[in-house]
């Protein structure tokens, strides 16, 4: 029984190199959690949000309970993606800032982070920047400012704020770090901060920290191309929180791009949207239908995506994946779409789109010039590299596309099967 079972191990190994895939998952480590009817945070923040909402009564100020209820109107938003919870939460915290007394910083922290969740980053610095020279908390402050100002692209203030908040044994600082290493493209180094945040995590209990830890840790593996570390992160998350969409996500895309399984991915995909609802898992779906040779599905995910993302509540949310999807049929509104995102945050993710935009609308000239002065040496980001290979293609300098191509092909589990299809063209 031994020999055949090495030899069918055997076999079963040489079909998946075969056919250009490795298994990693299996189903029977995450089915439970697909049709989990277990929403505990869902569930727990509407609770909260009913128990608060009667305690603020209409002929008084109701500062004590402006916290709470924005909090649980940010969980509700979190849980399901649903745009009206979060607004909420941001016109909450406005009132707190304008009629607390003693509490206003804390009420401006929260205020910013809405903003950045709705990538409205100016505002966020806005805010933070006049509280952090009146009374606050100036550590909490600077955390939230270095967030600020990597999403600006202003990197030497972030560097800046990195260095008031230093603390090698402090988790906050940690994943800053990480960030900063990833952007500075030394993923080692970023993998080495992340691990350390998460043996803080883990020996604090705070079961927050280790789902933000454990699914933001799975994201670094799967950008270096640990894809069964990544994998376990993502079942480890899902065990403290069972109906953690984003977790569920990373597991769909280890499915469609390191196994080829769009079906499975789509089944996930699926159980996920029917709580969770928010453009970008039509993009994925868009994604394999293209892979899958389905031009008709690929189209129809496309349009639903535009659809959804174009809603007026999303406001920047979903710019730069809008930009993505009109380069191809309607590449002048992309153009202008690129612009606007670039004035929203100049950074070499920002231009390396732009570029890419004006590239499709017969600009190559003007594509290469961006490309070479806003993206090349700055940032380490494959889709950044594959838009330089484009743009380079474009103005005829294939010689420096062959090291690039290399570095594409590296990245084919980050940058999906679909596009690596196109790569290999190059």
């Amino acid at each position: 029984m031994k020999p055949l079972f090495l030899f069918l191990v055997t076999l079963i190994c040489f079909s998946c190199k075969k056919q250009g895939y490795i298994q990693i998952t299996n189903a029977q480590d995450y089915n439970s959690f697909l049709h989990t009817s277990n929403r505990e945070r869902y569930t727990t923040a509407l609770s909260e949000k009913d128990f608060w909402s009667r305690r603020m009564k209409p002929d008084s100020s109701g500062v004590g309970e402006l916290g709470p209820l924005a909090a649980a109107y940010n969980t509700l938003f979190e849980t399901t993606g649903a745009m009206e919870y979060l607004k909420k939460a941001e016109s909450l915290y406005k009132k707190g800032i304008e009629i607390s007394a003693n509490n206003k910083d804390s009420y401006v922290r929260a205020l910013a982070r809405t903003y950045i969740a709705q990538h409205r980053f100016k505002e966020a610095r806005v805010i933070l920047e006049e509280s952090y020279t009146g009374i606050s908390n100036k550590h909490a402050t600077e955390m939230m400012l270095f967030d600020v100002y990597m999403e600006l692209g202003d990197y030497e203030k972030a560097d800046s704020f990195l260095g008031k908040i230093k603390n090698n044994n402090d988790y906050n600082y940690l994943i800053r770090l990480a960030k900063w290493s990833d952007h500075k493209g030394d993923l080692d180094s970023a993998i080495k901060y992340m691990e350390k945040a998460r043996a803080t995590a883990e020996s604090s209990g705070n079961k927050t920290l280790k789902v933000w830890t454990y699914s933001n840790l799975g994201d670094f593996y799967g950008h270096a191309g640990n894809i069964n570390n990544a994998y376990q992160q993502y079942l480890k998350t899902l065990e403290i929180e069972p109906d953690n969409p984003y977790a569920k996500k990373g597991i769909a895309w280890i499915v469609y791009a390191a196994e080829k399984n769009t079906a499975e991915a789509n089944r996930i995909l699926d159980s996920v949207m029917i709580h969770h609802k928010t453009p970008d898992y039509y993009l994925l779906k868009a994604e394999m239908a293209d892979y899958d040779k389905d031009p008709l599905a690929a189209t129809l995910y496309t349009n639903k995506f535009i659809a959804a993302a174009e809603a007026s509540a999303y406001g920047y949310m979903y710019n730069i994946h809008l930009i993505e999807a009109y380069a191809e049929t309607d590449p002048e509104k992309a153009l202008l779409l690129a612009e606007k995102e670039v004035r929203n945050r100049a950074t070499p993710e920002t231009y390396h789109l732009l570029a890419y935009t004006q590239l499709k609308s017969g600009k190559k000239t003007e594509a290469l010039q961006t490309i070479e002065t806003y993206v090349v040496g700055k940032t380490f980001e494959p889709m950044a590299q594959y838009h330089t290979a484009l743009v380079y293609i474009a103005n005829g300098m294939d010689k420096e596309v062959v090291s690039l191509k290399k570095e594409l092909i590296d990245a084919s589990f980050e940058l999906g099967p679909s596009l690596t299809e196109k790569i290999k063209k190059l």
